[in-house]
């Protein structure tokens, strides 16, 4: 049964007020711009599929001008003279203003992209978290002398790599817009970014808030559009001298090849097909919890999101039950509703494929232990979906579904367990559920993903590296790692 809108606050009102004000121009050099196609793309709300704006439909011609305006401030003495206590206050001015602006971004988030809006708060106070994380760094980007003869002092230099165009997915697009703008700033960097055309509203609005928090005009440009054209033109474009992309594998691999041919610095963010490990000696109370949360969140739109539960063999029965019974008390409806645990999927498209998915694991066998349909009239919702006695080869345990379906399968022992968690092309995050510490770490060791929890799913930290293995992506954001994505080292050798 679906959950209920209630009524508006003054943060709602904000933001259909800001939606109101007419469809959304694309913002260069520091202020809004018209694009030159004079092409709009329809914004729909997830949740009644009714129009709420529009959005620019930007193409090449508009990604040349806004990497001339990244290009211009980079080389500004305003921004390439700035000293690292100077940047870091921009950063910290910029998460200063977001967060005064908390209430209002959340809910044009959850307008746009359908999440609940206690998701979407959430996601607003890491964004807040994530730019005074980085605004520690400007301060510490080291060099190093390296020990050579007398004669000679040879040390390096940390420097900035220069216009990075940046293109981000819909399912988080505020926290993936601010952890990629915050990590370039912090370095040096300008950007071109551009939003997911399904969900540019927090994007955007970040977008107004930078101009706000007086940072030099034309150091962030946002540029929203599809990804045939905007999105191409800025993998292609000569003056973009690195990517980082967050969306599907498929869509990394064309990037790569665009990228290839000006030899940009790539970082990729990609799918995912987690591996959630739960061994006989588990807290399987908090296991289930844990997993039940994460395949749900963001109504499953994560990709590190834990897709694939294994399970021993003895305990698959009971934990299949107990997993569907759980997900069959998480409400589904309106993002506004504070009792909701998941809002509608991001489109009908989405909707759509999610509900192939669904009918794939019927056909090949699986157990549907709880949900697979739509839900309501309007919207694209879907229940929670609980696969079980899933065969770690079949389609919905290979693919990355993006919408909150779980397959649960059955392992026999531990060298079980590690061979079917690694049996995907993927690589992104995995966990481990055990009492035995060193299981527990025997086997996070033995996975091959870029993120592990023991005893946990999920949490975040700006501190924390994220990046995938394999087809799961290139490259980490957060962490110290992040900081070597958006630097380049220069060696100096001065004979004295």
């Amino acid at each position: 049964m679906l959950t209920e809108t209630p009524a508006r606050d003054d943060a709602h009102q904000r933001a259909l007020d800001w939606i109101a004000a007419g469809p959304k121009e694309i913002w260069i050099d520091g202020k809004w711009q018209q694009a030159r196609s004079g092409k709009f793309i329809d914004s729909i709300n997830p949740e009644t599929e009714e129009k709420l704006t529009a959005i620019s439909d930007a193409d090449a011609s508009d990604i040349d001008r806004a990497v001339m305006a990244a290009r211009k401030a980079f080389e500004a003495p305003s921004w390439s003279a700035m000293t690292p206590h100077e940047r870091t206050n921009c950063l910290l001015r910029i998460a200063n203003i977001v967060e005064a602006n908390a209430a209002e971004l959340a809910v044009l988030e959850s307008l746009d992209n359908g999440m609940p809006l206690w998701y979407s708060k959430a996601g607003v106070n890491a964004v807040v978290n994530q730019f005074r994380y980085y605004a520690g760094w400007p301060t510490k980007m080291f060099g190093a002398t390296n020990p050579s003869t007398p004669d000679i002092f040879n040390y390096t230099l940390r420097e900035p790599i220069g216009v990075c165009g940046q293109i981000i997915a819909w399912n988080v697009p505020l926290v993936m817009a601010s952890m990629k703008i915050a990590n370039a700033l912090a370095c040096g960097n300008t950007v071109v970014l551009k939003p997911a055309e399904l969900a540019s509203f927090t994007t955007l609005r970040l977008a107004e808030l930078i101009g706000e928090a007086d940072i030099p005009a034309g150091v962030v440009n946002i540029v929203t559009g599809l990804g045939a054209g905007a999105g191409a033109a800025i993998a292609s474009h000569p003056g973009i001298d690195k990517i980082a992309f967050t969306g599907s594998t498929a869509v990394g691999k064309h990037i790569m090849r665009a990228a290839a041919d000006t030899m940009k610095k790539v970082t990729l963010e990609l799918g995912g097909k987690s591996p959630n490990i739960i061994f006989p000696d588990a807290d399987i109370d908090k296991a289930l919890e844990f997993a039940v949360r994460s395949f749900c969140g963001n109504s499953g739109q994560v990709c590190s999101a834990s897709t694939r539960v294994l399970v021993h063999q003895d305990l698959h029965d009971e934990i299949a039950a107990r997993v569907a019974d759980m997900a069959s008390a998480y409400k589904v409806g309106s993002p506004f509703d504070p009792e909701t645990k998941l809002g509608p999927l991001v489109s009908g498209t989405q909707r759509d494929r999610v509900m192939g998915y669904i009918e794939a694991g019927i056909a090949d066998g699986a157990t549907l232990s709880f949900g697979g349909s739509r839900l309501g009239g309007k919207g694209y919702f879907v229940q929670p979906t609980v696969f079980s006695n899933v065969d770690n080869k079949s389609k919905i345990a290979q693919e990355e579904i993006f919408g909150p379906v779980v397959t649960i399968i059955p392992f026999k022992d531990e060298a079980d367990a590690i061979q079917k968690a690694n049996d995907t092309t993927y690589g992104l995050a995995g966990a481990v559920w055990s009492r035995d510490f060193s299981r527990a770490t025997r086997v996070a060791k033995a996975i091959k993903a870029g993120r592990i929890f023991i005893n946990s799913y999920g949490d975040a930290d700006p501190v924390m590296a994220f990046g995938g293995y394999k087809q799961s992506g290139l490259g980490r954001e957060y962490g110290q790692e992040s900081i070597d994505m958006y630097t380049q080292t220069k060696s100096v050798w001065a004979r004295l």
